[in-house]
């Protein structure tokens, strides 16, 4: 998938106020280049996880989310707090970004920033979550002119791609939708599979420790760098990003042994909790095989989409 980016211009939507004024705090402070490949993954405990993440220009964000009063969704996985809503925290400040910069949320952002819409918390119904699913495609159709779409089968990237998961039945939810601002997040064993194409499931996102036993405390296993290397390079073929998260526990240096060994790999993204250190790896030690594409248009680009075993014309990938 090319990781180049078209970005529409003429976002039609007004951020809340109090959106407006976190973006700007964040546009004034001084910023290093945009890191697509960094991606924070907000915890319990993150009151408002957004703007240390475009502080620090990281490419994406993991957010949990909760089912709450009024056709909210609420950040966290616990009870709903007043005025912590993804909505107000989340998707409006990110739309004040990208207006505030022409459609970017960064001058140099060349590929989408990741959001990850996380549902969490103890409900688990399928009536509740498709309701909740419902809440959360207004929200994003409400933001359509920030947001990577799929209409027809065609892709259109947009400064903000948006990721479910936590949804048993999201992909049907998905798939069924001729036009929709989401996609679903997937699997090393999606790959090849006609019923999750890249149009639906763009991104391959595992944990580290589902197919991997090395710490990063001791040198990397010649049999384990030869298989991330392999998966990486097939996830590519089929056109696909691939985001690991769920590194082990341990001392920093042992996990940005880990983050280096992803970079050699190509992964294209990396998500970890540690947002400073992760940043300040990144800047030191970009991913080797990110390759930069061609300046962002000022607007949208679309593209149709390969039909599931058709085959590519060249290896670029498009990333959304």
């Amino acid at each position: 998938m090319n990781e180049g980016l078209a970005i529409a211009g003429g976002l039609t939507v007004v951020a809340g106020t109090a959106g407006v004024a976190v973006a700007g705090l964040a546009v004034r402070r001084r910023r290093g280049a945009y890191l697509a490949a960094g991606h924070a993954l907000a915890g319990p405990g993150d009151l408002d996880p957004l703007p240390g993440v475009l502080r620090r220009g990281l490419g994406g964000l993991t957010v949990p989310v909760t089912p709450g009063p009024r056709g909210e969704l609420f950040l966290g996985p616990g009870a709903p707090q007043p005025g912590r809503t993804l909505r107000r925290l989340v998707l409006s400040p990110l739309l004040a970004r990208a207006r505030g910069n022409g459609g970017r949320l960064t001058r140099d952002q060349q590929v989408p920033f990741r959001l990850v819409v996380e549902f969490a918390g103890a409900v688990r119904d399928p009536e509740t979550l498709l309701r909740a699913y419902r809440v959360l495609d207004q929200q994003l159709c409400d933001h359509a002119g920030l947001l990577s779409r799929c209409d027809g089968g065609e892709l259109t990237p947009g400064a903000v791609t948006v990721s479910v998961t936590g949804i048993v039945d999201v992909r049907e939810l998905l798939a069924a939708q001729p036009k929709r601002y989401a996609f679903a997040e997937g699997s090393f064993d999606d790959l090849g599979s006609a019923a999750a194409p890249p149009t639906l499931v763009p991104t391959i996102s595992e944990p580290w420790s589902r197919r991997f036993g090395w710490d990063g405390l001791e040198p990397i296993p010649a049999e384990e760098r030869h298989l991330l290397h392999a998966m990486v390079r097939s996830a590519h073929d089929d056109g696909r990003t691939v985001r690991i998260s769920g590194l082990p526990e341990g001392p920093r240096r042992a996990r940005a042994a880990i983050w280096a060994e992803l970079g050699a790999a190509g992964v294209d993204v990396i998500a970890d909790r540690d947002q400073r250190g992760l940043a300040r790896h990144l800047r030191r030690h970009p991913v080797s095989r990110w390759v930069a594409r061609e300046p962002l248009p000022s607007r949208a680009v679309r593209r149709p989409s390969l039909r599931p075993g058709e085959p590519r014309t060249d290896r670029h990938r498009e990333t959304v």
